[in-house]
């Protein structure tokens, strides 16, 4: 039997696990996210305590990230607002500590791929997956490959109109108004004083939510076309929501885009992550296999 690492490293948490070629997870873990040296020592002693020989070992991680193999930076994380973690070198520790091949992708990119391994993205080969939580971000796998380009997508960046009741100025400290800036969970919290977590579900932030993240998966529809559209994360847990997200895409799209899977199956087009809180981890073990076999 192989047994695989995977470590979904976010702002928060970092979350480890060992799990065979199934994806069956042996052992997981939760570490507090501290300084870079704390939080990665404790990730490399969970790994070289466990008492498995791992093959490879995967990492997604928040971001923004340089993924060009061919920089001298290559497995870093660039100017995230985590100060402390700004061009901090991910890759390297594991590599020479477990001496055994490393994957690094973003963290939403990564569970885009654990999706496509093992969620509700299988034997679909376009497809975008959005994580609603702090911040927002999208990954998206083009005919069965992770989109990369000049850097990685920035899909949480992408500008929607205002709600035309709307007098926030938006939260993001680069573009005010954009997407996660109107969105993401820390917007919700600026905007209305309270957690999204806190929020009554008939609450009128709820009517904005649907129609900001209406507009950016409108947008992603008509910029990549993806076969289908997977929204996860802490935001995407009020029930109504993906629901509300339906229905305004197909007002937004207004019978432009001729698919039976948006004007009569919206229900299977845009669905909830199959591997819920664990999407990230297993597709970073997901990527470690991929990447072992490269």
């Amino acid at each position: 039997m192989s047994y695989y690492g995977g470590v979904e490293a976010g702002g928060t948490k970092f979350i480890c696990a060992i799990s065979d070629e199934q994806g069956k997870i042996e052992r997981i873990a939760r570490l507090e996210t501290k300084t870079p040296d704390e939080t990665i020592g404790e990730a490399l002693k969970f790994f070289v305590g466990s008492g498995y020989r791992l093959e490879a070992v995967g990492i997604g991680t928040f971001g923004p990230v340089n993924l060009d193999v061919n920089s001298p930076s290559y497995g870093s994380i660039t100017n995230t607002p985590k100060k402390a973690w700004r061009n901090v070198d991910l890759v390297s520790p594991f590599r020479d500590n477990l001496k055994i091949p490393v994957a690094f992708d973003t963290d939403v990119n990564v569970a885009a791929f654990g999706e496509y391994i093992w969620g509700n993205a299988q034997q679909i080969e376009t497809f975008v997956y959005l994580t609603i939580g702090t911040g927002i971000g999208g990954g998206a796998i083009v005919n069965g490959e992770i989109l990369h380009g000049l850097v990685h997508p920035e899909m949480g960046h992408i500008k929607v109109p205002r709600h035309p009741d709307d007098d926030f100025r938006g939260a993001c400290p680069f573009h005010g108004d954009c997407l996660e800036g109107m969105a993401s969970g820390s917007a919700m919290e600026r905007r209305w004083g309270i957690p999204a977590s806190r929020l009554s579900y008939t609450h009128q932030a709820w009517e904005f939510e649907s129609y900001y993240l209406a507009w950016g998966v409108a947008n992603i529809i008509y910029t990549l076309s993806p076969q289908r559209v997977i929204m996860g994360g802490g935001v995407m847990q009020n029930p109504n929501l993906l629901r509300l997200v339906r229905e305004n895409v197909v007002k937004i799209l207004n019978g432009y885009i001729q698919s039976e899977m948006i004007n009569e199956s919206i229900e299977e087009y845009i669905v909830s992550p199959l591997l819920g809180g664990k999407a990230g981890v297993l597709g970073a073990i997901a990527m470690a296999m991929k990447e072992r076999f490269a």
